[in-house]
């Protein structure tokens, strides 16, 4: 820990999904400050196991995997090696670093990833996915979400199935330590990685959290979750660019203002 930095001894709120904040947390505790962890969205297995497992058996059939998130590799690549190996000619890609992580902790060393901004248009703007018709094309994603990628993937001649692998759910824990926290002034910050989340995050706190947060500096990777955290009546909103780094760097130049 960092004794001279901004940030030390004040608290950074980590509202990303447990299974995928350890690299954020400990980036955060480097920079001198102290991660408290408070995710907004919980991930569950998908709700019929049996369809992703039926797609599973044919994975032979793709050409292309998609992986949407960290937590779509876990549970997906988790589930694919309780019954198979993954086929030899099969391609991989991940919208962001922390899914090409994830990818590599299963053994897959090439991934495709979009440059700049980690989302699904940097994807679909990448030279491996503008030809691709009649490429066959599997989605790992949770339920909800955009539909973006399929139907672009779709439009370009692309033969594109999802396969639901994860759901997403609001998580229960008590906001009694964190309002504490917030009236002792140790809060410097709120990192919030998805709209979903936002949301979330504003439900689990009520309405005097928000009264707190809506005076709390809000870091966001991408102006879709600023846009969100505008129409939920926040002003401190600061978009970073892509990535963890990214965010913790954005962080302590705001908190060193």
């Amino acid at each position: 820990m960092n004794s001279n930095s901004p940030l030390a001894g004040r608290g950074v709120v980590i509202t990303r999904p447990a299974g995928e904040a350890q690299r954020l947390i400990a980036l955060v505790r480097e920079a001198g400050g102290e991660p408290l962890l408070y995710p907004a969205i919980e991930i569950l297995d998908a709700a019929d196991p049996r369809r992703l497992d039926a797609l599973i058996e044919r994975l032979d059939y793709f050409d292309l995997a998609i992986f949407v998130s960290p937590s779509a590799v876990d549970k997906a690549m988790t589930r694919i090696g309780a019954q198979r190996t993954l086929p030899a000619k099969l391609r991989c890609a991940a919208i962001g670093p922390g899914g090409v992580r994830a990818l590599q902790r299963f053994g897959i060393a090439e991934v495709i990833v979009p440059q700049g901004r980690y989302d699904s248009e940097s994807l679909l703007a990448s030279s491996y996915l503008q030809n691709v018709r009649g490429l066959r094309i599997v989605i790992f994603h949770g339920d909800g979400g955009r539909d973006l990628l399929r139907e672009t993937l779709a439009a370009r001649g692309a033969g594109v199935e999802y396969a639901v692998c994860y759901r997403r759910a609001k998580p229960a824990w008590a906001a009694h330590a964190l309002m504490q926290a917030w009236e002792a002034n140790r809060i410097a910050a709120v990192i919030v990685t998805s709209s979903e989340g936002l949301r979330n995050f504003c439900d689990l706190i009520g309405a005097a959290g928000q009264l707190w947060l809506r005076k709390t500096l809000i870091v966001v990777p991408h102006h879709r979750i600023a846009a969100s955290a505008r129409e939920l009546g926040m002003t401190r909103i600061v978009e970073a660019e892509a990535g963890d780094e990214a965010l913790v760097r954005t962080l302590l130049r705001q908190v060193s203002v």
